[in-house]
Formats: C-alpha cells, sequence, structure tokens
C-alpha cells in the first residue's frame, strides 16, 4: 500500500493530475499507520502486517 502510494503521487505529480496525487497521500499515510500498528503488536482486521 505504501509503494502504490509512493508511485501514485509520483505519477500524479509528473502528469499533473492532482487526483492521483490525492489518493496516492491517501494510500500513503494508510499504509504508514498500519505499518506502525502492525509494528506495536495491535492487530488491524486481524492482521498484524500489510502489504
Amino acid at each position: 500500500m505504501i509503494i502504490l502510494g509512493v508511485i501514485l503521487i509520483i505519477l500524479g505529480y509528473v502528469l499533473g493530475i492532482s487526483i492521483l496525487y490525492t489518493i496516492g497521500a491517501i494510500l500513503l499515510v494508510v499504509g504508514l499507520i498500519l505499518t506502525i500498528l502492525g509494528a506495536v503488536g495491535r492487530g488491524v482486521g486481524g492482521r498484524k502486517t500489510y502489504f
């Protein structure tokens, strides 16, 4: 999810499409939050890691 967010941010910036930039930023933030929660031992949705 983090990698997809970074790719969408880069594509949105290069192509000038703001919706890709926005979606990429949201995915990046959500991916980071899920990763941090998994690292501290708190599972979200029954999973401790998200790929």
